[in-house]
């Protein structure tokens, strides 16, 4: 019996040894599956991202001498364009549950390149080969290295995966390591926002500096949301832990202020210069918060993160050539500018001003009122006074200059 039975106990437990034996081999080509998925959902998020914006700027040019401010909702290019707006958005949201957080950030660099790539194609201007070279060289060899760049974060990005459980998160959101990153970026927040806001530091690092630390917050908490969601619709509900609810508050406040942020920046610099600035300052900060938060580097060998690193840099030089050839908006003047005549004499210099400011009065032409004397905003009022004729010898003013006061 005993002799019978060992057969049959040896094919039972074959089976078992060699299905743990091909576990680890099918956990690792699964997570290089998921990062090429993330990837992809990422690269193709940011390029229809691309596409709505053109769409819609687009719609606006055409319609920009119409005297109705919403003419652009009958339109249905817009419409196609906020369509792939909301697409674009989703496929990125959805490719943060798939690839490490550090993988995907510095994706964006995508639509940089593709609004480069659109801009040279849909090109309005009459140019010549030789001007078309000199004027586009630098965006040619931007899209080449940001290129270059994106793959080998894709090749050599980091292969760290875990489920996006409520347990998890809340281990690695009371981790150490978090804890006190969450700290120095804490102090470094507030001592920005106070040169900021107090000292009037309206530098551009300074701005996009406020920007990339909320926008850290919002990536962490982007991949915590939709990896819960994504493990929710695989079987395992994760929708009534708490900590999904404040890690949604938490990426609808920072996205908020990150906006706000940036709305700011973008009414006293230039859009080329936010682009890039923004790019790298948001992508070294937010990989930093990666690192830390979801441990993406952990188990990685020193090549791989070295090259890495340098795909980071290859990118963000790329970006920083693709921008740096965006043409600079020229600001309207409503104003002639009284030193571009030719013969006129510089008033400027004897601290007269002969153009109102903008915040001033719109009166064109008025000199600045230097007399402190807010009544007088418009001329005098000069009617006709009749003479009086029962007095010969006094003779009276033909004109009498009435008083302009605010009830007037």
């Amino acid at each position: 019996m005993e002799g019978g039975n060992s057969p049959n106990l040896q094919l039972q437990q074959l089976p078992l040894a060699t299905a743990a034996v091909s576990v680890q081999p099918h956990t690792d080509s699964f997570s290089y599956k998921e990062n090429l998925i993330g990837a992809l959902l990422a690269i193709f998020g940011h390029l229809v991202i691309s596409i709505a914006l053109n769409l819609q700027k687009y719609s606006h040019i055409r319609l920009a001498g119409s005297k109705d401010p919403r003419a652009y909702f009958r339109t249905k290019t817009w419409w196609c364009g906020l369509f792939l707006l909301v697409l674009g958005e989703l496929g990125v949201f959805s490719s943060y549950a798939f690839a490490p957080l550090s993988l995907i950030v510095p994706l964006s660099a995508v639509s940089v390149i593709a609004s480069a790539i659109i801009g040279i194609i849909f090109i309005k201007e009459k140019w010549k080969p030789k001007d078309f070279l000199r004027r586009y060289v630098l965006s040619f060899v931007g899209c080449g290295l940001a290129i270059v760049g994106t793959y080998l974060l894709i090749t050599f990005g980091p292969n760290s995966h875990e489920k996006m459980t409520g347990e998890n998160i809340t281990r690695h959101l009371v981790s150490w390591p978090f804890l006190l990153y969450m700290l120095v970026e804490i102090i470094i927040f507030c001592l920005l926002l106070y040169f900021y806001k107090e000292r009037n530091a309206n530098y551009i690092v300074v701005i996009l500096l406020l920007v990339a630390l909320l926008g850290s917050m919002t990536v962490v908490t982007v991949k915590a949301v939709a990896g819960m969601i994504v493990v929710s619709i695989q079987g395992n509900l994760q929708l009534d832990y708490p900590i999904f609810y404040i890690m949604l508050v938490c990426m609808i406040a920072t996205a908020i202020f990150q906006a706000t942020f940036l709305a700011q920046a973008s009414q006293l610099y230039d859009s080329s210069q936010i682009a890039s600035t923004s790019y790298i300052l948001s992508t070294t900060v937010a990989i930093t918060a990666g690192a830390t938060f979801y441990l993406d580097f952990t188990g990685e060998d020193v090549l791989h993160i070295c090259m890495f690193a340098v795909g980071c840099l290859i990118a963000f030089l790329g970006v920083f050539l693709i921008t740096r050839n965006r043409k600079k908006p020229v600001p309207f003047e409503p104003y002639i500018s009284m030193d571009a005549m030719p013969g006129m004499q510089n008033m400027h210099d004897k601290g007269i001003a002969v153009q109102p400011d903008l915040k001033a009065s719109f009166s064109y032409g008025a000199l600045e009122n230097n007399d402190n004397m807010p009544e007088i905003y418009t001329p005098a009022t000069l009617p006709i006074v009749q003479e009086q004729h029962g007095s010969r010898g006094v003779s009276a003013p033909p004109y009498r200059v009435l008083e302009h006061s605010k009830k007037e």
